[in-house]
């Protein structure tokens, strides 16, 4: 029974399509002119073209997309390498801190404990700058940079050019690979 109802539903398409609008072509006695056979031979060919034209177009953009993403990505990863130590460096900051105005509680003392202190302090600069550690060259007279500097306070200037300028230097500021990681702590005169 199932197959009698297929093969009439097979039929029935068949019929259907037989009465396409190609038919009506014949009733005027003439099959496609040639333009219009030159019109369908050349309408696959456009498509093919337009859709081939689609393709390079999202081949380009993906690609470009992929090599932005890689240059993006290397970049990141660059820059994860060079500021990767950056916590432990800024908690050795103190340290640095510590020794430095230790060094100005002992001016031109000749003891050999002073020189070992000081060996000590040249020996972790040294560490700090070959992992790209670089101390602010801030004092009395620059101008007062907010990229660079944190105003503590504001203090009388001692004279009228001081005026908008660092007055004194609170705590050094520190540079990793001219990245600011610690700002440096100044006094502004008034």
């Amino acid at each position: 029974m199932k197959k009698n109802t297929q093969s009439e539903e097979i039929d029935k398409k068949e019929e259907l399509a037989g009465e396409s609008p190609a038919i009506t072509d014949t009733d005027s006695g003439q099959g496609p002119t040639e333009g219009e056979k030159a019109e369908f031979a050349q309408d696959p060919f456009r498509k093919l073209q337009d859709d081939l034209a689609e393709a390079k177009d999202k081949y380009v953009r993906l690609y470009a997309e992929f090599d932005n993403h890689r240059r993006r990505t290397s970049k990141e990863k660059l820059e994860l390498i060079q500021n990767a130590n950056e916590q432990l460096i800024v908690s050795l900051l103190p340290i640095l801190d510590d020794f430095d105005r230790a060094e100005k509680s002992y001016p031109g003392t000749e003891d050999p404990s002073v020189d070992g202190f000081l060996l000590i302090k040249n020996k972790l600069k040294k560490i700090l700058d070959v992992y790209g550690v670089k101390a602010m060259d801030v004092g009395q007279g620059t101008d007062f940079d907010p990229d660079f500097h944190e105003a503590i306070t504001h203090a009388p200037a001692p004279e009228e050019a001081m005026k908008g300028k660092i007055v004194d230097v609170i705590e050094k500021g520190y540079l990793l690979n001219d990245k600011v990681i610690r700002f440096a702590k100044v006094v502004i005169g008034n």
